[in-house]
């Protein structure tokens, strides 16, 4: 019996035109129907822009070529090969894709599900955990993010003293390892903190200064048994001919790199008295630190730079940590670091708001920082500090071609973005945001579409 499949197979095997026609017509009803578009790599001049590269100064009308996904020239006449898809960029700017030095995007989805948070392991000591596999390419915070120029985040664990390991992602790829950026892998911890968790917090002060020396007194118990692990290991690593074997401690493995200065340590710390802590406690263990958050590092500038930490700071959309304090001294808290000395990174530390990056900077720019300092905070000087300068933050000859072009001042909300380019793939600027303005600018009230 000839079934209706055998048959229509068939029909198309004895008439490859019917079937090419078939195709043909499948392939208009999807674009019809508004499937969208994807990223493309290929040969592209960006020609008549304004290009700010950031490290070089600022090329007032330029041509940028990209090739092979690198930047292959820029300048004010570069030569055009005969195969490069023209981009006018008339009255528009190039800059460097914009980099959140510390997120929790591609992690948690909806904060109030908890099936969509994968943000924080169980247990209070997993530095293991690997936050890049984690990484969902798929969320939707992540078009909505880079449409507004954002291509680069930090993506890191959160709760718990020692939650796991940070991963440096670009906001492009089908998988968390196509979207990786260089080998950056830095151990986060929370550094015990001696105040308050919040104004929900109705601990009393003895009952607060309890709670810090018992989480100091784990961390030195951990630490202190993270050191001892690393000589064994290193002696271990020393005699290969032993048969002797490590006890398999998969959370000392993790750590064991940061003891021997291998790799960074991310701390989290926040007050003034918790920052000057954490300064003695580096310095006596002889770790390479980088601090998050910093809060009050305002108050200590000048002994952070001292010891020559760089700081991830951030949100600066925030209010102070002290009702004493001035409303803004969130917003100028990265232009008073700077100011000091001290290496300065911006983060927002969100997951679905990741997109508002280029406004927090730009509240730091408007407080102190300067516009220039504060575009260098959220491009070339994270990747400086994430080891990955070579690749991104900023349009040098040689480096991915993860960029965008504006149509104005980033740190402007009437800004807009008009191309997008991550590690030379041309993406649509396309979101969920988007879908959604274009819904509903034109509706007409009362009919479905």
């Amino acid at each position: 019996m000839t079934t209706p499949h055998s048959a229509y197979t068939s029909i198309y095997r004895n008439d490859p035109m019917r079937l090419l026609r078939w195709l043909a017509l499948v392939l208009f009803i999807a674009a019809s129907h508004g499937l969208p578009a994807q990223s493309r790599k290929g040969t592209f001049a960006l020609v008549n822009a304004r290009i700010e590269t950031v490290t070089n100064g600022v090329i007032e009308r330029g041509t940028l070529l990209i090739r092979d996904g690198r930047i292959a020239a820029l300048g004010p006449d570069p030569a055009i090969p005969s195969d490069a898809e023209r981009i006018d960029c008339e009255g528009l700017t190039i800059y460097p894709g914009l980099i959140d030095a510390g997120t929790e995007i591609g992690l948690v989805e909806v904060g109030s599900l908890a099936e969509t948070r994968d943000n924080d392991e169980v247990g209070d000591v997993t530095p293991q955990m690997r936050a890049l596999t984690a990484v969902n390419p798929n969320s939707v915070a992540i078009p909505v993010t880079r449409v507004n120029g954002v291509t680069t985040a930090l993506a890191a664990p959160s709760g718990g003293l020692f939650p796991g390991t940070a991963a440096l992602i670009n906001l492009h790829g089908y998988t968390p390892e196509q979207m990786r950026v260089g080998g950056f892998g830095g151990v986060v911890m929370s550094f015990p903190s001696s105040g308050r968790d919040g104004w929900w917090d109705e601990r009393t002060d003895e009952e607060i200064e309890k709670s810090a020396t018992k989480a100091k007194e784990r961390l030195k118990d951990i630490w202190d048994q993270a050191v001892l692990y690393a000589r064994i290991d290193s002696a271990h690593r020393a005699a290969p001919e032993s048969d002797r074997t490590l006890e398999y401690a998969p959370e000392m493995m993790a750590l064991a790199p940061v003891v021997r200065g291998e790799a960074p340590l991310l701390i989290e710390v926040n007050a003034a008295r918790d920052i000057d802590s954490a300064l003695v406690w580096v310095r006596a263990r002889k770790i390479r630190a980088i601090f998050t958050g910093v809060s009050e590092g305002w108050r200590v500038a000048d002994r952070i730079a001292a010891a020559k930490i760089p700081c991830i700071v951030g949100p600066v959309l925030s209010i102070p940590n002290r009702a004493s304090d001035r409303y803004d001294k969130a917003y100028a808290n990265p232009g008073l670091l700077a100011r000091a000395g001290v290496t300065v990174a911006i983060r927002t530390g969100e997951s679905a708001n990741v997109r508002n990056l280029p406004y927090n900077a730009g509240f730091a720019a408007a407080y102190g920082m300067g516009r220039e300092e504060a575009l260098r905070a959220v491009t070339i000087v994270p990747a400086r500090i994430f080891g990955v300068d070579s690749l991104i933050g900023s349009l040098e000859v040689g480096k991915q071609a993860t960029l965008f072009i504006a149509d104005g001042d980033p740190f402007e909300p009437a800004t807009n973005v008009v191309h997008l380019f991550i590690d030379g793939y041309r993406v649509p600027m396309a979101s969920r945001h988007i879908d959604l303005y274009r819904e509903f600018i034109k509706r007409e009230p009362g009919v479905a579409k």
